[in-house]
């Protein structure tokens, strides 16, 4: 398991995902809950936030805010980050989701392997876990769950449609 490629591919589900996604189609609400499609990339973005904060503190010590306001109410954080970009067009939002992706990637790049495979990095996570569990875990994972919520609304609307 290498953490570059878990994150590589766990971005290629939301693309190849969204890419299938018409753009009449962003805003439609209950995909995920209330949440739109749109919304669910919101959530994505705000979490590449959490791990370039998280990734950052392995390169020096930086404050990690947004990882602060998730570790004390994980609900609240996903209400409130995707409440804050709801002004944001579809666009926008992909391209906020993409730059954290990417900045993630860049990140991740900089940690030594022996460092990233090194149990007890994360010990809030827990100290059984290194960074690419948490990575597999946490990321990639997420980003699947969101990713099939998103397809059975295609499937949906392809069923509509026919």
């Amino acid at each position: 398991m290498d953490a570059l490629d878990i994150l590589k591919y766990g971005h290629l589900t939301v693309v190849s995902t969204v890419k299938g996604l018409p753009e009449d189609q962003w805003e439609t609400p209950n995909v995920c809950g209330w949440w739109s499609s749109k919304n669910i990339i919101a959530h994505l973005a705000s979490f590449e936030l959490v791990l370039v904060e998280i990734l950052s503190t392995f390169i020096e010590d930086v404050p990690a805010p947004t990882l602060k306001k998730f570790g004390e109410s994980p609900q609240g954080f996903n209400d409130e980050s995707v409440a804050e970009r709801q002004h944001l067009t579809p666009a926008e939002t992909w391209a906020k989701y993409e730059k954290t992706q990417a900045r993630a990637m860049e990140l991740m790049a900089e940690i030594p392997v022996e460092v990233r495979r090194q149990k007890g990095q994360l010990p809030w996570y827990g100290l059984e876990y290194d960074l690419e569990d948490f990575v597999v875990y946490t990321f990639y994972g997420h980003k699947r769950e969101h990713m099939a919520q998103i397809n059975v609304f295609l499937d949906l609307l392809t069923s509509k449609n026919q």
